[in-house]
């Protein structure tokens, strides 16, 4: 039996990329690791053991395979980072605000024969279909996203993401968002709508009451298609592929997901279903909350977060059997502590577990999709698109 965990420390890295000093100089000093480690008293002894101090500071005898992985993305995004894990290789995105796309969105839409108008005056944000409401995303980069918030009462979640598939395919910013839900209307949706920064025009999504029970949310990333992706050919092959925290939302599959995002119930719920599982397997886990930590730059938050994951390893560890692989690793950097609350563009660790897994020092890897081609690899489906497997190495 071969069962497989990736196991996702949203925002845990150790190191700014090398071509920070260019592209994102304000990361330039960025460790999200040492930074923590400096700030507070911090006691992970099962990640040290594995191998993150061999990483980080070149001492202590890893039991674990263990390297770092360069980000082939552009930039320190959670979902280009994900994707990226999943064997893509997603492209050069630009920024774009909808006062200066939205008249060809409009005339693209109108092509696929949608009723498309602009609701209010003098305000570039379109409406879809008297149901969808098209502007920019306001809590990200500046024309980093393009929002696509559906009234799920007047239109399906299946048609919005037709009318968001169209706006994905006519635009090359990093991100297109369809999400809606049946506890918000378009009325209320379209009263949130104002311009945060000079320019930029979109809804509010926490005032127009689409996120709850309910939420329904499909990420679209420029140059990234699912069907060359692990879990997309995991699940090709007829394997089971578990989504739990939020994987759920930023991996495109068709198993179990839920976007739970307490770490002790993202852990539970892994565990639940780990011990449950007897058979062949994909268990893509998100612990989101260092993540949120370092936007909230709280190092004590954090601190508390690793701690917590770490006694968890401790007693996991030691239950896996025979073909059973555990994956530690991250997706960008996050640093509480480097001066303003984005995501960090730093190398991501990765600690390899097994039995018969040597502790080899594997190096650096150009991408993180390294890892999507490996387990593929060892799990013996179809290569995704992007990513050299290292399985020869451990």
């Amino acid at each position: 039996m071969k069962k497989v965990t990736l196991l996702i420390l949203d925002g845990f890295g150790v190191g700014a990329m090398e071509d920070c000093k260019t592209v994102k100089p304000e990361d330039a000093e960025a460790n999200t690791y040492k930074s923590i480690r400096e700030t507070v008293d911090l006691k992970i002894p099962n990640l040290y053991r594995l191998g993150l101090e061999k990483l980080v500071d070149g001492t202590g005898v890893p039991t674990a395979a263990h390297g770092k992985s360069n980000l082939a993305h552009y930039g320190a995004d959670t979902y280009m980072g994900h994707q990226e894990l999943m064997g893509s290789k997603p492209g050069r995105p630009q920024e774009r605000l909808m006062k200066d796309i939205s008249p060809g969105l409009k005339a693209a839409l109108e092509a696929s024969e949608y009723k498309v108008e602009y609701p209010l005056d003098g305000v570039p944000v379109l409406l879809v279909e008297n149901s969808v409401v098209i502007g920019d995303n306001l809590e990200s980069q500046l024309g980093n996203i393009i929002n696509v918030v559906c009234d799920l009462n007047q239109i399906t979640f299946e048609d919005a993401c037709e009318i968001g598939k169209v706006v994905r395919s006519n635009v090359d910013t990093s991100r297109v968002i369809i999400f809606g839900n049946t506890t918000t209307t378009k009325e209320i949706i379209l009263s949130t709508v104002h311009e945060k920064n000079p320019g930029q025009w979109g809804v509010d999504s926490p005032k127009a009451k689409v996120y709850g029970p309910g939420y329904r949310v499909l990420h679209l990333g420029y140059g990234v298609d699912s069907t060359k992706q692990l879990a997309y050919l995991a699940e090709k092959k007829g394997l089971p592929v578990f989504r739990i925290g939020k994987t759920a939302d930023v991996i495109q599959a068709e198993g179990y997901a839920d976007g739970v995002v307490e770490t002790k119930e993202v852990l539970r719920q892994f565990q639940d279903k780990y011990n449950s599982t007897k058979e062949d397997a994909l268990f893509l886990v998100n612990v989101q909350e260092t993540d949120l930590a370092g936007h909230k730059e709280d190092s004590k938050w954090y601190k508390e977060v690793l701690e917590e994951v770490d006694r968890f390893l401790s007693e996991f560890i030691p239950t896996l059997g025979k073909g059973e692989l555990l994956i530690i690793t991250a997706d960008h950097g996050n640093d509480p502590t480097i001066g303003h609350s984005n995501h960090t563009r730093e190398q991501t660790p990765v600690l390899i577990v097994g039995e018969g897994v040597s502790p080899v020092d594997f190096g650096t890897r150009k991408t993180m999709a390294d890892l999507a081609a490996t387990i593929a690899e060892y799990m013996e489906v179809d290569k995704p698109e992007y990513g050299e497997s290292f399985l020869n190495l451990f």
